[in-house]
């Protein structure tokens, strides 16, 4: 099985509600199965349950090649948004245009809200999937008129104040979005054990960068710090 912690991580063994809990499809593997539930949940909520995209819209997802930016990425596109996505080399964004990437932004190069409006026509995206934080602001600069942006985490690590007045001429919305809130929902039981069979039929794919062992956890969070990953990190016991 695989399953999600209510607390706490690094650990060899852990006990937690056989709700959140999942059997592994038979042919994935328990590594990359160990990346979905989170992950991928997020993401599935993140644009359907809070962000409500639907075919033909346009979509920005904020750190693509991050866990929850691949599973976006991929599941937007199948949803048939067109696909925005940042990151922080052109590298990075040419490799996201294998799980479904339309336009890529490198936002070490340009100001990213300029670029998505750009790319879409001056209109803006129709939703911003924004695991960054500290880009909020921009996020919302980029939306088009009525545009939705869904709020799901604070990776950047430098909040930034953020008016809120600046949605009202838009008609636009922001959302917070937190996965731990409704993991033990049956919703979401059914969601993350459906995913599951989709990439075990090779319907969606899972992004592992590297493996650590537990006990050099320190040189797991160095490397993820160094934002040289693509995809999931993952320590094994």
């Amino acid at each position: 099985v695989v399953g999600a912690m209510l607390w706490g991580s690094h650990a060899e063994r852990a006990a937690v509600p056989a709700l959140i809990t999942w059997v592994v499809p038979d042919g994935l593997d328990v590594v990359e199965a160990a990346c979905v539930p989170v992950a991928f949940g997020t993401a599935d909520d993140c644009l359907f349950e809070f962000g409500h995209l639907q075919s033909g819209e346009s979509v920005l997802v904020q750190a693509g090649a991050g866990g929850v930016g691949l599973a976006a990425i991929q599941m937007a596109k199948r949803a048939g948004a067109t696909v925005l996505a940042t990151a922080s080399s052109d590298e990075k964004l040419e490799r996201l245009r294998d799980y479904g990437l339309d336009h890529g932004i490198n936002y070490r190069e340009v100001d990213f809200a300029d670029a998505a409006r750009e790319l879409t026509g001056g209109q803006g995206v129709d939703l911003v999937v924004d695991s960054v934080g500290s880009t909020l602001t921009g996020s919302v600069q980029a939306l088009a008129y009525r545009g939705r942006c869904t709020l799901v985490g604070q990776a950047g690590r430098d909040p930034q104040p953020f008016d809120a007045a600046a949605l009202m001429m838009g008609n636009q919305t922001v959302t917070g979005v937190f996965f731990g809130a409704e993991i033990t929902t049956d919703r979401v039981q059914s969601m993350v054990g459906r995913i599951l069979e989709e990439i075990a039929a090779g319907e969606l794919r899972v992004v592992v960068d590297r493996t650590f062992p537990l006990a050099d956890a320190a040189g797991a969070h160095a490397y993820l710090e160094s934002r040289q990953a693509f995809g999931r990190v993952v320590l094994v016991p």
